[in-house]
């Protein structure tokens, strides 16, 4: 790689890790939320709401393509987002 390719790859990363620590702000916000929503289950079995799943996704897909962002990798970015924060709930459900 030649030295200007290499600062400006060097510049780039630097923007990825400003980018990262703001999705990492984003996902404390939306981990506080999970626990509000924790707090208003009842019942263990509430945890999984499929039809609120496909209701999201659909979404993302949706805004993912009038926004020019290839649904694939948003369809995968939040279906991991929501399984990861479905395990959250069910390993803190009642442990309030």
């Amino acid at each position: 790689m030649s030295p200007t390719n290499k600062k400006k790859l060097n510049q780039i990363r630097i923007k990825l890790d400003k980018l990262d620590n703001d999705l990492l702000k984003l996902i404390k916000k939306r981990s506080s939320l999970v626990n509000e929503v924790l707090k208003v289950k009842i019942h263990k079995k509430e945890i999984i709401d499929q039809k609120r799943i496909n209701f999201i996704l659909k979404k993302i897909k949706k805004k993912s393509i009038q926004t020019n962002i290839d649904p694939k990798i948003t369809n995968r970015i939040w279906k991991n987002m929501i399984w990861s924060f479905i395990d959250y709930e069910k390993r803190n459900f009642r442990k309030k």
